[in-house]
């Protein structure tokens, strides 16, 4: 039996994650999709998907009534969670987007209805912080009245062949009836099949150490390469020598931003926190990938000192600001930390990225993106994302950039073709 045909969905937050999960079910059966932003009910009402996840046609082809209107939730029982859960200044969550999520659809709860978050949480907080929101506006009781599932998030912005549908979801509830009516619902849909976590914990713990892992992986990368600087070696020689032993694994050195490896780890250490224990290992990994933008300017400025321009003389032209190549999404961008830092010296700093909202950019970061035909000669050029645009172009692109005489390149994901650099040009890579 399908349930999802016995369930009326709603999807509640249309980012990066809900709307490929909100298109997903759209394909099958009539659903609700809800945001508060009504910019983006409109864009999407026209077929327009500004994060570029999902196409227009696919947009057409569900059945999706998009909407802000909170009336409209009360016709679903089925309520999938997906919103952002960033971190604040101080590096801790913040659940203000999951519990305001949580306050909405706790106006329109009902008997026998089930809410499934799949946003990604610190182990124990849909139970107690998002089910005590539920209740208090619904004034139903969690597990008696109405219940809970989880269901964590695997989207990888810009990846179209690991999507919603080819990634086995990991699903959990409450109860083994609601495990069961969680597990049908999703399966209806994802073609890779569900994985039935033992616990709602479980499920929030197994998202959490995903990208924790990955994050230490790379924190062990970039401080090789801040080593193997020291020592005149060049790390992806290293690696690619390291790489041909069977059971070495292939992670790089680079920047790690976006709305979950940089993030997530700290969910982990923040409840770990409160529980008594600080975490060693994770939090000296988060101190060094936080650090790699700092580094990447004073080396370039440390470079720059050594050439026959005065520092303030030195015009210097970033390309990417995205956290991510070929996408929009510039949240947690560690692109920044580099122009912030660069931004403590005399030096002209000029940012281009085709794939970032400048509207978005300057609202988010106050930060004027300049067009490419505006860009000035640099002294030196920062490959800081590797957008498809720049890798067609490669090193015809940076000459164009850079003065006729000489230049320096940082291809901090070390992407350019070493073997044909051209004169006068000093590369450095991670």
């Amino acid at each position: 039996m399908n349930d999802v045909n016995k369930r009326n969905i709603s999807v509640i937050g249309l980012g990066y994650v809900g709307l490929p999960v909100a298109v997903a079910f759209g394909e099958i059966s009539n659903i609700i999709g809800f945001d508060i932003n009504e910019k983006r009910i409109s864009d999407l009402k026209d077929g327009v998907d500004k994060t570029g996840e999902v196409s227009s046609a696919e947009l057409s082809a569900s059945n999706i009534i998009f909407t802000s209107d909170l009336n409209e939730l009360s016709n679903a029982d089925f309520h999938i969670v997906a919103v952002p859960t960033p971190i604040d200044n101080d590096k801790k969550p913040d659940l203000i987007p999951l519990l305001s999520a949580s306050k909405t659809v706790g106006q329109v709860l009902k008997k026998g209805d089930i809410v499934v978050y799949e946003s990604t949480v610190y182990p124990g907080a849909t139970e107690d912080e998002c089910a005590a929101v539920l209740e208090v506006e619904s004034g139903l009781i969690s597990g008696k009245d109405f219940f809970l599932g989880y269901s964590p998030e695997r989207i990888n912005p810009g990846d179209k062949k690991h999507t919603f549908k080819t990634i086995k979801k990991v699903v959990s509830a409450q109860d083994e009836n609601t495990l069961q009516i969680v597990a049908d619902v999703y399966s209806s849909v994802v073609d890779a099949g569900v994985y039935k976590a033992a616990s709602i914990k479980v499920a929030e713990a197994a998202k959490v150490i995903e990208n924790t892992q990955r994050d230490l992986n790379i924190a062990l990368m970039n401080e090789l390469a801040v080593l193997f600087r020291h020592m005149d070696i060049d790390t992806h020689d290293v690696l690619e020598a390291a790489a041909t032993k069977w059971n070495f694994l292939p992670f790089e050195p680079g920047l790690v931003g976006g709305h979950c490896i940089g993030v997530d780890p700290y969910y982990l250490t923040y409840k770990s926190t409160l529980l008594g224990y600080k975490p060693q290992v994770i939090l000296s990994g988060r101190k060094i990938n936080d650090s790699m933008g700092k580094y990447i300017a004073e080396s370039l400025i440390d470079n720059l000192k050594k050439g026959s321009k005065k520092i303030d003389e030195v015009v210097i032209t970033i390309l990417g600001i995205t956290f991510k190549e070929n996408v929009p999404d510039i949240r947690n961008t560690k692109v920044i930390d580099i122009i912030c830092e660069l931004s403590n010296f005399p030096v002209t700093i000029q940012v281009y990225d085709p794939c970032a909202d400048s509207m978005d950019v300057r609202d988010e970061y106050k930060l004027k993106l300049v067009e490419f035909n505006d860009l000035e000669k640099a002294d030196a050029v920062i490959l800081a994302v590797p957008h498809k645009e720049f890798l067609e172009k490669g090193w015809k692109l940076i000459s164009e950039l850079l003065h006729v005489n000489e230049g320096i390149v940082y291809d901090i994901k070390s992407i350019l073709d070493r073997s044909i650099i051209p004169e006068n040009i000093n590369l450095f890579r991670l």
